[in-house]
């Protein structure tokens, strides 16, 4: 591979990604619960998130299939590419002002 073409790769953003991925397998994404300690593997429609004016009103979160927990975590940019672009439900959240 070219150095011109590891460079592109490396640039490529999520969305360009996922974009030729509609009809592949579903996107999975890893995660942990603070309460039971588990780890596990969520499909995209198991995950909601959240995106406020903030970084601390922006945040993801779902139910832990262990222990049943409601588990709320914060989500940074990286985290909101990741999860926007494998599919996982938005809600932008308004301010009132």
């Amino acid at each position: 591979m070219s150095e011109s073409s590891v460079s592109e790769v490396q640039h490529m953003s999520v969305a360009a990604a996922f974009a030729g991925m509609r009809g592949a397998s579903a996107v999975t994404f890893r995660a942990g619960c603070p309460e039971c300690r588990g780890s596990f593997e969520l499909a995209a429609g198991a995950l909601r998130l959240a995106i406020g004016a903030s970084s601390r009103t922006t945040f993801y979160s779902f139910t832990c299939p262990d222990c049943g927990s409601s588990v709320r975590k914060p989500a940074g940019e990286r985290i909101v590419e990741l999860l926007t672009g494998g599919g996982v439900r938005t809600l932008r959240l308004h301010s009132t002002l």
